[in-house]
């Protein structure tokens, strides 16, 4: 009989994962401590009451499905959602061209938009506006799917110049030409979960 020893998953490369994500957890300490403020979390939390009040001065005959735009729309449709005192729907898509880097690329989409848009007037929900690309498409993309009317609400607007037009229906507050972070955007994944808006320190 031929014996079969399991040969166990070395010790030395569990220790090296753990020294790259202790030196990962530096940096990203490191980046919030070094990051500028923004905007502070009052100052969010009142840009959350005003577009609340629009979007319901508009949408609260329409029955709307609301769709954050994963992930950096989670946060921004929770603060939004908790505000809206009328009968609404809500799913999800996940569209993005950024998956965890620092700068864009190829629209890559995870989730695609489900068979409930169909007939309905959808309000998209994203975290920032920056060149105008990701937005554009998945609008087209939700009016392919046979959504009657596409409106957008978004968290904040990046002060630069756009590779392609997208008229924005809510718009929060306008963040300057850097790469920001907080309030459901993410520095290589994470930092989301923090109430205010940074920016990373200008080397």
């Amino acid at each position: 009989m031929t014996h079969i020893t399991a040969v166990a998953r070395p010790a030395k490369s569990g220790k090296i994962i753990q020294l790259v994500m202790s030196a990962f957890t530096e940096e990203l300490k490191q980046v919030r401590e070094t990051a500028e403020l923004i905007y502070d979390e009052a100052t969010m939390e009142a840009s959350y009451n005003t577009i609340a009040d629009q979007v319901s001065e508009t949408l609260s005959d329409r029955s709307p499905l609301l769709l954050p735009v994963m992930l950096g729309g989670l946060y921004f449709c929770g603060q939004l959602m908790s505000r809206l005192d009328f009968p609404l729907e809500i799913d999800y898509l996940h569209a993005t061209r950024y998956r965890d880097k620092l700068q864009g690329d190829e629209l890559y989409w995870p989730v695609q938009p489900s068979n409930k848009i169909a007939g309905r007037t959808v309000l998209l929900i994203d975290d920032i506006l920056d060149q105008g690309i990701t937005l554009s498409r998945i609008t087209e993309r939700v009016k392919q799917a046979g959504a009657i009317e596409v409106l957008s609400a978004v968290m904040t607007c990046k002060l630069c110049d756009r590779e392609q037009d997208f008229d924005v229906t809510f718009k929060g507050v306008d963040v300057p030409d850097r790469y920001v972070f907080g309030c459901g955007m993410d520095y290589r994944g994470y930092w989301r979960n923090l109430p205010a808006i940074y920016a990373v320190a200008e080397r």
